[in-house]
């Protein structure tokens, strides 16, 4: 999708409310008054469905936004895992999540909600207006399968981040509509809707992949392979069926071959790589228009070994959890896999040992830089939400639960992802349900740590990682390794904002163990 991001860089949002719908100008022909455009008049063009799909794509970049001082919004997921500390002190909000003490206040938690429900806005806006653009209609089912793939990208979030939660599927133009307050929707049909749209967007004629960061069926049906896996664990519980749905989905994506594994894992943050191979579905950056801002964030706390003059260190690996890899596991090679324990001074001079590990996963080589190789301090690398990897462990876990031993398939899903790792996978038969489940959890909290993953996986099979001996235990009582820190029954969901609740009173009672 870069060719959006410079194509629609000189679009105009207009909002109308903070649930509601926003539109999108591309062109502003010199002498009119943007304050007069509408909706209504508005999306008469086929580039006016080009622009407001892109608009929609945009706002999924709130996930790198600010968060206070020297926080970014995509910390809240790493924060609760018990995988990550922070180097800096000098954010409370960001604080309180690491401490598990986090309420309703907390600016991240506010950012998350309502960066959702902006992408929701938008996706409202284009099923609203598209269908009554004359254009092309294939042209047109594209953008609607777009988008209702990204309107169910941002529900799945927002229901396992808060359980019940609004389901808003047409545009608010008016404080008067009923809408404007709405109540809370049960998990159930919430992701009854997430489903369905996703169905609809794999019938829209979307290509299997997409070089330019569009939304592709390949994504698509990798999304849903991992709501239905959602579905079957807790806290809707659906079991075998719904891990059966989630298997044949995954295969779906495995059988179709066009994706696959990079051979090393620095193609993973290669910007030659992005939106394809492995990359099934990525936010969009380029410096020119949008840059990466979470580089400084994920460096070393004032260490030095960057152009970024801010090195600040706020979401770091846990000692911990970086220990608990194998031995002999590529992902821990120095700046080779996940993870990097040395690096240049400046980005670009001697190297230097830095006496932790440190994230090599995000790690933009151009932007910090290389030995004897400046960098620009400026960041087009995109940041992953789906990716190959995944979905093979998804079928690999889910094929397992839906019958009574892992099949050859499932296995061959779980040794691509220990080959590439250089790690020996045990012969199929020496595995059962059990023993398998096991061991594809350990492969999902190590091969998809710092991805926005992990809390997720905590919350549905209800366990938590404990690295000390390479088991699962109760997420309810589970003790962070770092910090002390002890999961309760409150943190299966987050707290709805406190602003949100206090805006709408129908929202209330606010999730369970928090103040309102």
């Amino acid at each position: 999708m870069k060719y959006l991001l410079k194509k629609y860089s000189v679009i105009v949002f207009y909002s109308f409310i903070l649930l509601g719908s926003q539109g999108c100008n591309k062109f502003l022909d010199e002498g009119n008054d943007p304050s007069n455009l509408s909706p209504d008049i508005y999306y008469t063009l086929p580039e006016h469905a080009d622009a407001a799909i892109a608009a929609a794509y945009a706002r999924t970049r709130f996930i790198g936004e600010g968060a206070g001082i020297f926080v970014q919004n995509f910390s809240m997921l790493e924060a609760v895992t018990g995988t990550a500390r922070t180097e800096t002190a000098q954010n409370s909000d960001l604080n309180n999540l690491f401490g598990l003490v986090h309420n309703g206040d907390n600016l991240l938690v506010n950012n998350w909600w309502n960066g959702l429900y902006n992408v929701i806005a938008q996706t409202n806006l284009v099923m609203d207006k598209v269908p009554g653009i004359d254009m092309e209609e294939a042209r047109k089912n594209k953008v609607l399968g777009e988008a209702k793939f990204l309107r169910a990208w941002a529900y799945f979030y927002l229901v396992r981040l808060w359980g019940d939660v609004p389901l808003l599927t047409k545009p608010i133009y008016s404080s008067g509509d009923s809408s404007f307050t709405p109540k809370r929707t049960g998990s159930q049909a919430v992701y009854d809707k997430i489903v369905a749209d996703l169905t609809e967007a794999e019938a829209s004629g979307i290509p299997w992949t997409d070089a330019s960061g569009r939304a592709t069926l390949g994504a698509t049906k990798a999304l849903l392979a991992e709501v239905y896996l959602t579905m079957a664990g807790q806290p809707l519980n659906k079991g075998a069926a719904y891990y059966t749905l989630a298997a044949n989905k995954a295969k779906e994506v495995i059988s179709n071959g066009s994706f696959s594994l990079f051979t090393t894992y620095n193609d993973l943050h290669s910007l030659a790589q992005e939106n394809k191979g492995e990359h099934m579905f990525e936010i969009q950056y380029l410096a020119s228009v949008a840059g990466n801002p979470i580089q400084p964030i994920l460096l070393p706390n004032f260490k030095g070994v960057s152009k970024y003059g801010t090195e600040v260190g706020s979401t770091v690996p846990t000692p911990a959890f970086f220990a608990s890899y194998e031995a002999g596991d590529a992902r821990t090679v120095d700046r080779q896999g996940f993870f990097y324990t040395s690096y240049y001074n400046e980005g670009f001079g001697p190297l230097k040992n830095l006496g932790a590990p440190y994230i090599f996963k995000h790690f933009d080589v151009v932007a910090h830089g290389t030995f004897n190789v400046e960098g620009t301090a400026q960041s087009d690398l995109n940041w992953p939400q789906i990716r190959y990897a995944q979905v093979l462990l998804t079928y690999a876990e889910a094929q397992n639960e839906s019958g009574a031993a892992p099949n050859t398939d499932a296995w061959n899903a779980l040794k691509a992802i220990r080959d590439r790792a250089k790690l020996a996978t045990p012969a199929l038969g020496t595995f059962n349900t059990a023993s398998f489940r096991q061991a594809v959890w350990r492969e999902r909290w190590h091969e998809l740590c710092y991805e926005g993953i992990t809390w997720m996986d905590m919350v549905r099979t209800r366990k938590a990682y404990k690295e000390s001996n390479n088991t699962f235990e109760d997420f309810v009582g589970h003790v962070f390794a770092d910090n002390g820190a002890k999961l309760e029954q409150k943190h299966l969901l987050f707290p709805l904002p406190t602003t949100e609740i206090r805006n709408n009173p129908n929202l209330r009672p606010q999730n369970p163990g928090y103040p309102e």
